[in-house]
């Protein structure tokens, strides 16, 4: 019996085009003038610039080829931790001042509040931030949704492509893999979990399902819904 759902967002409960059209650009319209401006005053800013020096190679102090990098990793759409952590400090000043509200997908933001109550333990597990999921379910276009989760899981607990990530999920949630479905719109991250033994659901949000798969195939939550009741 299915007790847990672990979720990805970009995609499965949220519009890709959200994040590349509205959060990525914005990252990249603001970056340079947050770091200079935090650099200095921020411990949080300075711990992930520290980071992004020791991956790059570029010297601590040039804080414009710094800048210069974080730049190039958002073009690139880099799954670095440090830069996802800067991204994530980032929205949550445009979500507080109002510049974009969290897309989820209405049948994603119904189903939630529906498996939560119905006693499912919901996680998400994003290549984004921590602090960037929980932003774009607390101001999303829905209302705060972050009551329905129970965690979240971003890269510190490796690559959502290799299966050690999930293990890894696992041996935090101290549940048996065979309890926990995972939900994404990536195949290879399905593989993954698949791995490990996790149950898995491939997410088809444009409504092109592919000719085959080896997964279960939902174009939306409702669907995801029916697998359930149907274990």
């Amino acid at each position: 019996m299915i007790r847990v759902i672990l979720t990805d967002i970009e995609g499965t409960t949220s519009s890709i085009s959200f994040v590349h059209e509205v959060l990525f650009p914005y990252a990249a319209e603001n970056m340079a003038e947050f770091v200079r401006d935090g650099h200095q005053s921020s411990l949080e800013i300075s711990e992930q610039l520290d980071a992004v020096a020791e991956v790059s190679g570029v010297e601590r102090k040039d804080i414009e080829g710094l800048i210069d990098v974080l730049l190039e990793w958002i073009r690139e759409d880099r799954k670095e931790t440090s830069l996802k952590a800067l991204q994530g400090m980032l929205w949550q000043k445009g979500y507080q001042e109002g510049a974009f509200r969290g897309h989820v997908y209405a049948d994603a933001a119904d189903y939630l509040q529906r498996w939560h109550d119905r006693g499912l333990r919901l996680f998400v597990y994003s290549s984004g931030s921590v602090k960037a999921q929980k932003l774009i379910f607390g101001f999303s276009e829905s209302g705060d949704l972050t009551p329905f989760f129970s965690g979240y899981f971003d890269t510190r607990v490796g690559a959502k492509r290799e299966p050690a990530a999930y293990q890894t999920i696992l041996n935090e949630l101290g549940v048996e893999a065979g309890t926990v479905m995972f939900l994404s719109d990536v195949e290879a991250e399905l593989e993954a979990a698949a791995s490990v033994g996790m149950k898995t659901v491939l997410l088809v949000r444009d409504g092109n399902k592919p000719s085959a798969s080896s997964h279960p195939v939902a174009e939306d939550f409702s669907e995801v819904d029916a697998l359930l009741q149907a274990r």
